[in-house]
């Protein structure tokens, strides 16, 4: 069949088609043509402005150099930096930030909200301070730490909050918002405000160099009060939003408390003793040491955090579990990089935590009443005061160094409040607590009251009360050996007296740690090397390196135990004799006092409560009972013999009995010899006082003798069995000697 052939209106639709592409393509081209020809008009970009696509790393270095440079200026004016301290001018720096932004017209960022705070500024400064505690101080007052930590929070939180709800409950006939504020709110915002910050605490404690101990109990207390603060913050907002408590919620709060507080611990020092294993294997990347430090730290505040347990503990023991083996592990540059990073990183964190708290400050969500403030500044000092009052009145009944009034003062002056409570005001939902804003401004004058006022105020307190400063002298080997031994001295009166203090338990970790955890967690032979030589060699280290940094080769300090040099080889001209002086400063005459009642008191306790014997302490104690006995019978002894002498001497006795008498005696007495040798080891006091009354009235008989002063063998033996008897197989001895 012929093909079939298209209509007219098929070939005009194809023509069409034809010709609407063809235009298209022809439009395509003039547009390609004409970008082309654009393009080609457009000068190459020199330079071009892109601010939005960097500004978040750029603001945040320009934070971090502000925050340097306001250091570095405060620094330089010594006069400033004395009187006003460091955290009170920078958080006044972050006020004219504030003010100059919002005189500006511009939004001031949010720079201190929970999330930076808590995740980027916190852990650097809680690290520092963990890997560098002082660990021997804190364990010995680890009880007098937790005492203000938990029971010292726990009650400035219950009297804070309780007060503060029963202050706005006054004057009903006059209605206020206050009157709409119910308990729990009350008691979860006691709760933020009643810890003391560690960040502010080491700010301020830093700057007027007290002594160990009150440094201690304060940052120790900043540092442990975290738990309880976690646990009654997550414990109120769950009641405040449930709006009923029942004993069973309180028990719960109770062991979750403890689950936060042990939980924190053990994260912190699993990820130690990891951290502790991993730098074993360094010693071929040296570079890479500080990093694992850091990153085990970290990962162990965030593995906390995430589990909502205690993040500050489980960096404290993080840092404190794995210095010791880290530092035998990795090399002295290491070392240094770790201390001096851990320096840099913690106190820009602090510089810019007081800045930020300025800045936000500006800008925040305030509500302020006149009432609330008030109280609530009067209820945080009065609480202070009267919990560490009465804390320390039961704790001084079972310390040894008893806390004195000037102690007290101190430890209740320096409670400061810090961003910590700020953030955690920040957290709260405005649903849930609509008074939000209010709490915010009281939390905000709290802690400018305590930085302040209390901080600008501590330092010539202290100068005014004399309070004992901190010795910035470092420890010598000689030091170290002296304590050493005090502690293998005390371990060892322990164990005699049978009183198992802190003392023998260290020694038994200490044990453990050389026998069995040094050898997992050192590498080489560094883990069986003595504590004392592990010192050494740092301490040689370490005035090597002072000496070379010095510039000073051509003159070795005294103090480098291993130096040698020609000098000591070469004879020279002898020099000149200086003045003696004292080893040790002469003490008061008062200081001594104390001294010998606290040894005389406490010894004198030991001795009344507990008494053990063994085969060395054989020697008569006339405080021991059946002496007195021992002495009557001795008297009536010597009486009876007195009578018999007197008695003889009234009769006449004929010369054959006399004889008789006089033969009967001295068998008697050689018979008594010949027992003696043939057992040395037995003593009986009777016979030995019949020989002695025997002999002096054989004397007697035989009139006045020369005898050389302090020879009288039987009495010698008599005291050397007694001290000393010596092995004996016949002998119980855990029989009492005397009867």
């Amino acid at each position: 069949p012929l093909p079939r052939l298209p209509s007219a209106a098929t070939v005009h639709l194809a023509a069409g088609n034809n010709a609407a592409s063809r235009a298209n393509v022809n439009r395509r081209d003039r547009a390609v043509a004409e970008e082309s020809q654009n393009y080609s008009k457009k000068a190459f970009p020199v330079l071009s402005l892109d601010y939005h696509h960097i500004h978040v790393p750029f603001e945040i270095a320009l934070w971090v150099l502000l925050a340097s440079l306001m250091k570095l200026g405060f620094h330089l004016i010594p006069r400033l930096s004395s009187i006003v301290p460091e955290s009170c001018l920078l958080i006044v720096v972050g006020l004219l930030v504030g003010g100059f932004i919002k005189l500006a017209g511009e939004k001031v960022p949010p720079v201190l909200d929970s999330q930076s705070f808590f995740l980027c500024l916190l852990p650097p400064i809680i690290l520092d301070a963990g890997y560098f505690l002082p660990i021997r101080p804190f364990m010995e007052n680890l009880g007098t730490i937790l005492m203000f930590a938990v029971v010292g929070t726990l009650w400035n939180a219950f009297f804070v909050g309780g007060l503060l709800y029963a202050v706005c409950q006054i004057q009903p006939g006059n209605p206020s918002d206050l009157h709409n504020l119910e308990l729990l709110p009350c008691l979860l915002f006691a709760s933020i405000i009643s810890a003391v910050d560690p960040v502010a605490v080491l700010a301020v404690f830093e700057e007027i160099h007290i002594n160990e101990l009150l440094h201690i109990l304060v940052f120790g207390e900043s540092l442990l009060n975290d738990a309880v603060t976690v646990v009654l913050y997550h414990l109120f907002e769950e009641y405040s939003g449930a709006g009923t408590v029942t004993i069973l919620d309180g028990v719960l709060g109770v062991i979750s408390f403890l689950v936060v507080a042990l939980g924190g611990v053990l994260v912190g020092a699993i990820y130690g003793f990891l951290a502790a294993f991993t730098s074993r294997f360094t010693s071929h990347v040296r570079v890479i040491e500080p990093l694992f430090v850091f990153v085990y730290s970290y990962m162990a505040y965030l593995s906390a955090e995430m589990f909502h347990l205690s993040g500050i503990m489980a960096l404290i023991a993080c840092g404190a579990v794995m210095r010791p083996y880290v530092e035998a592990n990795i090399s002295h540059k290491s070392h240094t990089t770790i201390k001096y990073f851990l320096k840099m990183w913690s106190s820009v964190s602090e510089t810019l935590i007081f800045i930020f708290l300025g800045v936000a400050t500006v800008d925040g969500p305030h509500s302020w009443n006149w009432t609330f403030v008030t109280v609530t500044v009067l209820l945080c000092l009065v609480s202070r005061v009267i919990g560490v009052i009465g804390l320390t009145f039961v704790i001084n009944k079972f310390r040894i160094v008893k806390l004195t009034t000037k102690d007290q003062f101190i430890v209740a002056y320096g409670g400061l409040r810090g961003a910590i409570a700020f953030s955690l005001g920040f957290l709260l939902e405005e649903k849930h607590f609509p008074m939000r804003d209010m709490f915010l401004t009281a939390i905000i004058t709290v802690i400018f009251f305590t930085v302040f006022v209390q901080g600008m105020t501590i330092k010539p307190l202290v100068e005014l009360l004399a309070v004992k400063k901190k010795q910035e002298a470092k420890r010598t080997i000689n030091e170290e050996i002296h304590t050493q031994f005090l502690d293998h001295l005390l371990t060892g009166i322990e164990d005699i007296c049978g009183h198992y203090g802190h003392h023998h338990w260290k020694d038994k970790l200490n044990r453990i740690n050389k026998k069995y955890v040094k050898k997992c967690l050192i590498a080489d032979e560094r883990g069986r090397e003595p504590q004392l030589i592990a010192f050494y060699h740092k301490m040689e280290m370490k005035q090597a390196i002072e000496l070379v940094e010095s510039g000073g080769g051509f003159k070795p300090p005294s103090a480098l135990p291993s130096t040698v040099s020609m000098q000591n080889i070469q004879p020279k001209k002898p020099a000149a004799a200086k003045p003696v002086q004292r080893a040790l400063p002469q003490l008061p005459k008062g200081r001594e006092e104390e001294i010998r009642t606290i040894l005389r008191s406490n010894l004198q306790r030991t001795r009344q409560r507990l008494r053990s014997y063994n085969r060395h302490t054989l020697v008569a104690d006339p405080y021991e009972e059946g002496f007195s006995d021992f002495i009557i019978k001795k008297q009536k002894i010597i009486e009876l013999e007195k009578k018999v002498r007197a008695s003889a001497t009234r009769f006449v006795i004929p010369p054959h009995w006399f004889c008789c008498l006089i033969q009967s005696r001295k068998h008697t007495r050689q018979e008594k010899k010949r027992k003696k040798r043939a057992s040395p080891d037995s003593v009986n006091l009777m016979d030995e006082f019949r020989a002695n009354g025997s002999r002096r009235e054989e004397e007697e008989d035989q009139g006045l003798t020369m005898r050389p002063r302090g020879e009288d063998g039987r009495r010698e033996q008599l005291t050397r069995c007694l001290s000393d008897p010596g092995p004996s197989a016949d002998e119980d001895e855990d029989e009492p000697f005397l009867p």
